[in-house]
């Protein structure tokens, strides 16, 4: 009986994470700046382009009954904080650009309100989700390797900048495990500043 509960999709976690969507343009602008270093790495694990974006809370396995919970607890904070713009700005990577295990692109971040944010959403949801360990730092991720390349003389070499752009929502996305990429699908998105609209 309990194999039997276990199997139905209602009794399984879903994957989840909380993000902010780029504009096409901007995922656009990074693919084509990476490109070079794509060309020389094509064993990397390279994000497909309809999956770049930001995340502000990686939640994981989440149990089905969390998630009502989970998705006003978004609602909240997302009504709580102005939108805001920033740009992408230059490539890096984790832990180094010497040992690259992480190709990724930063995003500005110089008044504090995208690391405000996350540091909301993870406070409030402290208590069904681990706090993050690691500052939080504003990127998407571009590529993964396995093992780590030197990325030093090619990061050097490319100027990444995008335009200005709004940051107005955040999406909680569930993360369908799939070959040779995941699928991301939106499951709610909530509008930044609700709360602080004029009447």
């Amino acid at each position: 009986m309990a194999r039997d509960r276990a199997a139905r999709p209602e009794a399984r976690p879903l994957r989840l994470f909380i993000a902010i969507d780029l504009p096409e343009d901007v995922r656009e602008l990074v693919d084509r700046g990476v490109e070079p270093i794509r060309e020389r790495y094509p064993q990397g694990r390279w994000v497909p382009i309809r999956n770049q974006h930001v995340t502000l809370k990686f939640l994981g396995a989440t149990w089905p009954r969390l998630v009502e919970g989970v998705l006003a607890t978004v609602g909240s904070v997302a009504a709580r904080h102005r939108p805001f713009e920033t740009r992408v700005s230059g490539l890096g990577a984790f832990p180094s650009v010497r040992r690259a295990r992480v190709l990724w692109a930063r995003l500005e971040d110089p008044a504090g309100r995208l690391a405000a944010i996350a540091a909301d959403l993870d406070a409030e949801l402290a208590r069904d989700f681990p706090p993050e360990k690691r500052p939080f730092a504003a990127h998407l991720t571009v590529a993964r390797f396995d093992p780590p390349v030197p990325l030093a003389e090619d990061l050097a070499e490319i100027g990444l900048e995008s335009r200005p752009f709004e940051v107005a929502w955040l999406v909680v996305y569930r993360s369908h495990l799939q070959r040779p990429a995941p699928v991301y699908e939106p499951l709610a998105t909530f509008p930044l500043g609700d709360e602080l609209r004029d009447p």
